[in-house]
């Protein structure tokens, strides 16, 4: 009876081992292959296929996704593509000059791009860095001569490329903008008075909660209080401070406000449509 018994066991064993091997299959069937995942990062990066040569196209997993990692060279340009290895959707895409470089599938380390006029295949024309720099100028309210740029680099964000903007002023208020590399439009932005220090003379008197509302708003036109959907008060270095959100028009306005001068320390600014 025993005897029946482990019998019975190796071969439900070997079945599942069966089964496990027949699924893997299917998964790996599925796969668009790396032939694929070149074809759509060359697309993606606007490069003809006899321009580019390429060092790997290699299938990486992680946190549960497969993807092809994809690297090769361009006139003179370094570029890595993770491409999702079952949708082909592109994961994250990332260009420098010269050699080295690149990035992983999260997409959070990535190189700069040359700020010429743009990138352009006859299908996808970019705006280039230095419009990128001008419209996030624009919408700051600033000039060139009054910040100093930190970078304005062409990236991947959310399945589409942008261009990161990213610069400071004199008094080191830190501005970083998300703008989309085809149309222009700002995609989000947030600000923060990275270097804020309030003044000798500031005092202990506090502002309401109430005036910071109001100070917040007054940056939202439109927005009334019932649009402020998250408002608390912190310590921030002991120092009062106080946080919340605006949503309105399908907008996330994130803030903080010290609580003595009414100064806004951060403002972020993300688009849901």
């Amino acid at each position: 009876m025993r005897r029946k018994l482990v019998w019975m066991l190796l071969v439900a064993a070997a079945l599942g081992l069966v089964l496990t091997g027949c699924g893997q299959q299917r998964t790996q069937a599925s796969y668009i292959g790396a032939d694929a995942a070149k074809a759509i990062a060359l697309d993606a990066a606007g490069i003809a296929e006899g321009a580019a040569t390429f060092a790997s196209a290699d299938l990486e997993n992680r946190n549960g996704t497969d993807y092809y990692q994809v690297t090769f060279t361009a006139d003179g340009q370094n570029y890595a593509y993770d491409i999702d290895a079952v949708t082909g959707v592109v994961i994250s895409g990332t260009q420098n000059g010269g050699t080295g470089g690149g990035a992983d599938a999260s997409g959070t380390e990535t190189a700069a791009v040359g700020e010429g006029t743009g990138l352009s295949d006859g299908s996808r024309n970019y705006i280039g860095a230095q419009q990128a720099k001008n419209i996030a100028l624009n919408h700051a309210g600033l000039t060139e001569d009054q910040v100093t740029f930190v970078r304005s680099r062409l990236d991947w964000e959310d399945g589409r490329q942008v261009y990161d903007v990213e610069f400071y002023t004199s008094d080191y208020k830190e501005y970083d903008y998300e703008i989309d590399a085809t149309t222009g439009e700002v995609l989000s932005y947030d600000y923060d008075a990275e270097g804020y220090a309030p003044s000798a003379d500031a005092g202990t008197q506090t502002i309401s909660a109430d005036r910071a509302k109001e100070i917040a708003l007054a940056e939202v036109p439109g927005a009334t209080t019932k649009d402020i959907y998250e408002f608390e008060v912190d310590r921030d270095d002991g120092r009062l401070e106080y946080e919340g959100t605006i949503y309105y028009n399908g907008v996330e306005y994130e803030f903080s406000i010290d609580g003595y001068s009414g100064a806004i320390r951060s403002w972020e600014v993300d688009s849901h449509r």
